[in-house]
Order: structure tokens, then C-alpha cells, then sequence
């Protein structure tokens, strides 16, 4: 995660430096808890937070779990995630739903925090988990923010509740409490509510909000909050907190690049939980916030739980069996290829994936590198081709693979290239799938592990004598191979067999010639 990146980095090389030592002394602890500490506050992390923080790290880190540990470098890593996980809030919370519908959901924040397309995040991954969500634009200040929530809706598929065309035209408080009422007939179960912002905390945005609240009395209030903006936002949470009081917080823009202190002082800050978190642009960059996953992420121990659930739901499982056993057979096509493509690419950005993995902040760079179109060039290429070969890509000849270029607009060399993959990554599948452990390019075989091993050649038959007069007579037939000696190692103790002949003298004269004399 971007935003974390380089708090990630220091963290990890503060660590990096505990990991020489068996055992810590009260100056190692000092030391790693003053890296921490500066680490937090080139974060914009509040100075409140960091003295809390690191207190309690190193109190903990100078106690008996530590000292009594078998490796108290990563007991100091697993106290450092405890204490992240704290002023992240702790336990996940969800959004709680009236028992009554619809269940109303303010948003509340400063102008340019994302409010208008995180209500249409929100509506679309509310619709995904089976509700039935409404949106009102009660937005009327800030120019085409009407227009704005109703493209968004469009594109989430949720409906928009927009009867002023806003602009600084119409009453806020009453278009907001007359969706309501529109949500209980039309018999909606959610009602997100649009409010305005302003560029920064003023008296009228703070009446405006708290009119709304009270005309609506909603279920939640969520304070939007850009991630980016550092140090104020520890005050813009405060002052939000005083006039409208909201019940849960959501980070934006968590995939740009700042520092990120606001996401880890809000919580501890306001006793409020961070309970969503929008990491893109796109309406599917929004996911439910997990105080433990996200300081797995920080720490650069992966999230793989996240990345599960986003597998399970990209991923049909009885598909996934079809082509478990289409491996098992050897009967995997290029067609199969692109249907797990095109569900890899509907998880995501491939970039964040990988970045969920353990140890991947290490791989910083090559990541930066990864060219996501890729899996968009490989699909082009795949569709340019016929039924049959999809089905036999052994047909490819060289026309088959120049038209093949030409119609997905790429090269015969990055043609020959997807297909050569598609070989290698079928074998290795084959291997797996019948329980075996591939040899993956560049590694040698897995210790202990069984792997499909190439039958031994029979040896060819043939004289192996170092006498080159005798080696062509032999292989010639003239002279008859002698049997195998017999008695101690390396032929010696044993006596000659019988079917061995005496050298004749061109074979003596052979052999002093190849010795030299």
C-alpha cells in the first residue's frame, strides 16, 4: 500500500537490525524504539500517538516475554503489530442496520475528500452483499455534485435520489429527509445521504451537517477523511467530531502516495473506528478495514486473508474444479488460459495483489515494473486465434502465428512467447495436480519432494575401450567383448575371466603410442 510505503521501509530496516542478535539488551531496545518513534512522526503520525506507542513498545519489549524468548527479534515485530493493531482500533466494526428499513448512512467531511464516489463504493459493495441501496444527492453547494453522484450511481447501478438540480440551488436539510421518505415507499433497505463539504471547517458546514443529522437520525455517520493530508487531520477529525459526532471513520485515497499518519491517529485520537478504506479510483477499490490486516500490511507481513476473499469472490469454485481435473488429464487449452485470466484481472490490480503477499515490500521495484496491460495483451492474442487452435496449439506453425500477430496487433516473438508459457505453465500445473512438485526455471528440485523424473535411457552398446586400435575392433565385431571382472573393487583381486585373449602386438603398439613413449 503506497501510503504506507515508507513508514513500511524504516520499520523494516529498524528490524532488519535485531535479527543479528540472540538476545536484546536495554540499549538494543532503546535504540529500536527511538527508530520507531522517528519512523511514526516522518509519517505524520500525532505526537500524542507516538509517545503513547512507543511506550507501551518499549514497557513490553524490556519485560519477560522478550527476555525469555527463543528469538526476541520477532517477539519485538510481534509487540510492534500488537500495538499497531491497538491505535488502528482494535477489533473490526461493522456497519450495524436498523431493524427497521431502511437503514440511513450520512456522510460527513471537508470538500475533496472523496464523499461523492465513496457513496457510490458503498452503494455498490452494499448491492453486492444483497441490499438494496438508495442514493440522495444532498450535495446542493459544490458545482455539478448532483450531475456527479448520478454518473456514479449509473455506473455502481444504484438509483439516485436527485429531485434539485443543485449549484447553490435548493434546500439541503429537506432533500435529504424527503429521500428518506422515498427509500420507506419505493421500500429501499439503505439510504446513503450525500452532504456538502467545505475547503475547510467552518460554522455553516458544521449547521448544515448537524441540520441534516437531526431531519434524518441516522443509523451511521461516517467521516470521510483524505488520507493524505497529514498532521490537520487529526484536527478536522476533532472539529467533526464536536459538531456533528459521527460513529465510524473512512480513509480515502490510500493508494497515493503520502505518508499516512492520519490513518494511524484518527482512531486512537477520536475513540472512533476506522471501519472502510478506499484504495483506488475505480467503484471496486473499497474494502471493509481490518485493524490487524492493515498493520500486517504496514510491517510487510502480507495480508493473505484479504486476498483469499478476494479470490473466493472472483473465483468459481466449481470451475475451478473443471480445471483441476483438465490438468490431471492433460487436456488444459488455451481457451481455459484465458477464462483464469480474465478472472485474475476481475480481482483487481495485480500490483495490490502481489503486494498482499509477505516479504513483497522487498520487491518494491520490480512491482513499480509489473506492466498490468499484459494480461490485456495476452488476451488479444488468444482471441486472435481459431477453435482449433486454442484446442491444439501444436498446430502453430509460422503463417498460423504471423496471422496470429497481425490480427492482435503484437509480434511472431511475443506469439512464440505467450505460447511457450502456456507449455511450461500447463507442465508444471500437470505435475501439481497429480501430486508432485515441480521444478520451477531457476531452482533446483525441492528436497524430499516427489517429482516426475525422465525414464533412464537405455545406454548404448558399444565398446568402452581407451584403446582406439581395440574400441574399433571391437565395435567392428572382430574381437569379442570381454565379461565383466570379477573379485574386489576397482577390478583388482580377481583372476582373468574366461573369455579374455591376450593384446595382440599392434594393440601393444597402439597403446604405448597413446601413453606417450
Amino acid at each position: 500500500m503506497a501510503t504506507f510505503g515508507t513508514l513500511s521501509d524504516r520499520l523494516a530496516d529498524t528490524f532488519k537490525n535485531l535479527r543479528t542478535k540472540g538476545k536484546l539488551s536495554a540499549a538494543d531496545v532503546d535504540g529500536t524504539v527511538r527508530e520507531i518513534r522517528r519512523a511514526l512522526l516522518d509519517a505524520d503520525v500525532a505526537l500524542d500517538v507516538v509517545k503513547d506507542f512507543t511506550g507501551r513498545v518499549r514497557e513490553r519489549a524490556l519485560g519477560d516475554e522478550v527476555s525469555k524468548a527463543l528469538n526476541p527479534a520477532q517477539q519485538v515485530v510481534q509487540i510492534v503489530n500488537d500495538e499497531l493493531v491497538t491505535i488502528l482500533g482494535g477489533q473490526q466494526r461493522r456497519l450495524e442496520f436498523a431493524k427497521k428499513p431502511p437503514t440511513v448512512i450520512m456522510l460527513a467531511g471537508l470538500q475533496g475528500a472523496g464523499k461523492t464516489t465513496l457513496a457510490g463504493k458503498l452503494a455498490k459493495w452494499l448491492k453486492k452483499d444483497g441490499h438494496t441501496p438508495l442514493l440522495v444527492a444532498s450535495d446542493l453547494q459544490r458545482p455539478n455534485a448532483v450531475n456527479q453522484l448520478q454518473v456514479v450511481g449509473e455506473q455502481a447501478g444504484v438509483p439516485v435520489y436527485a429531485p434539485e438540480p443543485g449549484n447553490g440551488v435548493g434546500d439541503p436539510v429537506k432533500v435529504a429527509r424527503d429521500g428518506v421518505r422515498f427509500a420507506e415507499q419505493k421500500l429501499y433497505d439503505t439510504v446513503i445521504v450525500d452532504t456538502a463539504g467545505r475547503l475547510g471547517v467552518d460554522a455553516e458546514l458544521m449547521k448544515q451537517a448537524s441540520n441534516i443529522r437531526k431531519a434524518v437520525d441516522p443509523d451511521e455517520v461516517l467521516f470521510v477523511i483524505d488520507a493524505m493530508i497529514g498532521q490537520d487531520a487529526v484536527a478536522t477529525a476533532k472539529a467533526f467530531l464536536d459538531g456533528v459526532d459521527f460513529t465510524g471513520v473512512v480513509l480515502s485515497k490510500l493508494d497515493g502516495d503520502a505518508r499516512g499518519g492520519a490513518a494511524l491517529s484518527i482512531a486512537s485520537v477520536t475513540g472512533r473506528p476506522i471501519m472502510f478504506a478506499s484504495t483506488g479510483e475505480g467503484l471496486d477499490d473499497f474494502e471493509p478495514f481490518h485493524p490487524d490486516r492493515m498493520a500486517s500490511r504496514i510491517l510487510d507481513l502480507g495480508d493473505i486473508l484479504t486476498l483469499i476473499e478476494q479470490a473466493q469472490q472472483n473465483f468459481d469454485e466449481e470451475e475451478a474444479r473443471k480445471v483441476a481435473e483438465k490438468f490431471a488429464t492433460d487436456s488444459f487449452t488455451l481457451d481455459d488460459f484465458l477464462k483464469q485470466m480474465q478472472q485474475l484481472r476481475g480481482m483487481g490490480s495485480i500490483k495490490k495483489m502481489m503486494g498482499m503477499l509477505p516479504g513483497m515490500g522487498q520487491m518494491k521495484e520490480q512491482l513499480q515494473n509489473f506492466d498490468e496491460r499484459e494480461i490485456v495483451r495476452t488476451e488479444a492474442i488468444i482471441q486472435s486465434m481459431t477453435t482449433a487452435e486454442r484446442t491444439n496449439p501444436k498446430i502453430l506453425n509460422g503463417s498460423r502465428r504471423l496471422r496470429i500477430a497481425k490480427g492482435s496487433g503484437m509480434t511472431v516473438t511475443e506469439v512464440n512467447a505467450l505460447v511457450n508459457r502456456f507449455e511450461q505453465a500447463a507442465k508444471m500445473m500437470k505435475t501439481v495436480a497429480k501430486g508432485g512438485v515441480p521444478n520451477i526455471p531457476g531452482m533446483g528440485p525441492v528436497p524430499g519432494a516427489r517429482t516426475n523424473r525422465p525414464k533412464p535411457q537405455a545406454k548404448k552398446k558399444g565398446s568402452r575401450s581407451g584403446n582406439p586400435a581395440k574400441r574399433a575392433a571391437e565395435n567392428a565385431g572382430a574381437v569379442e567383448t570381454p565379461a565383466a571382472a570379477t573379485g574386489a573393487g576397482f577390478g583388482l583381486g580377481g583372476g582373468p575371466s574366461s573369455g579374455s585373449a591376450a593384446p595382440t602386438e599392434a594393440e601393444l603398439a597402439e597403446l604405448q603410442k597413446f601413453l606417450g613413449r
